[in-house]
């Protein structure tokens, strides 16, 4: 097969995913191994012996030999390193790195808590979702100029909009954070690395706040509010949505870098 620089490799394609025990992650994770990927997963949520050969997911489809499980947390240099370490251990390379894991701040605004508690809940949003990416592009950068392969991160709605969507400022702060992020990499990259990211938005997961409150717990209010706020009215699942990151690390895609998807029910055009 050809990698994604146009470099020829007798390997299947392996990707590095982040956050992949549910929600957005665990679709993508499920979605590369269903078309030919071998995956490498970074998350705190994992079988208990570390580095199993799968997640129980991918037992159930069937196929355990396609993921490698790494637990760790985004946050430590080290967890990011090691499971790039695992994909090139176990499957001869690295094509494709998806930074997904994340954390919201259940809609707090800046008024709404007191100094100290609004300060742990920022510098925790933001390690997670910012210096995570961070340190995650930075493991995977030399492997994937190697292969000429991709980034692929996860942004969100709040990556442009700032009321209406349940996001609260350290979560705005950072999801425009990693829009910058994107861009910067993409730039710093290129020729070798192409840099993309999604952005959804109104899809129900398992996104948890700083104290670990599920964001979507009701799912027929908020699904109730996801249709009124989007022009389509519609409420996407995180298997509608997981396509899209293969897409922007096929050739299909090989003449964008620095660009956003937008699966967000039509938001730019409210």
């Amino acid at each position: 097969m050809a990698g994604e620089g146009g470099r020829r490799t007798e390997r299947e394609p392996v990707a590095v995913v982040t956050g992949g025990a549910s929600g957005i992650g665990h679709a993508v994770v499920a979605d590369l191994a269903a078309h030919g990927y071998r995956v490498a997963v970074l998350d705190r949520d994992a079988p208990a012996d570390g580095d199993a050969p799968a997640d129980r997911e991918a037992r159930a489809d069937g196929d355990a030999d396609r993921v490698r499980w790494v637990v760790g947390d985004v946050r430590d240099p080290d967890a990011n390193d090691r499971v790039v370490d695992v994909a090139l251990s176990s499957f001869g390379g690295l094509d494709l790195f998806v930074g997904n894991a994340g954390v919201h701040d259940g809609g707090i605004g800046v008024r709404d808590v007191g100094g100290a508690e609004l300060a742990e809940v920022t510098r925790y949003v933001l390690d997670v979702d910012v210096v995570g990416y961070l340190l995650g592009a930075r493991a995977a950068a030399g492997a994937l100029a190697e292969s000429g392969g991709s980034m692929v991160f996860t942004l969100s709605d709040a990556s442009y909009l700032v009321r209406g969507n349940g996001a609260g400022i350290a979560y705005a702060a950072a999801k425009h954070a990693a829009l910058g992020i994107v861009r910067h990499l993409a730039a710093d990259l290129a020729p070798s690395v192409r840099v993309n990211a999604v952005a959804p938005g109104g899809i129900l997961t398992g996104l948890r706040t700083t104290d670990g409150r599920h964001v979507f717990a009701d799912a027929d209010e908020i699904t109730a509010t996801v249709r009124a706020f989007n022009p389509l009215g519609v409420v996407l699942c995180a298997e509608q949505v997981a396509p899209l990151y293969r897409f922007l690390a096929s050739p299909a895609a090989a003449g964008m870098t620095g660009e956003v998807l937008r699966p967000d029910g039509g938001l730019t055009v409210r």
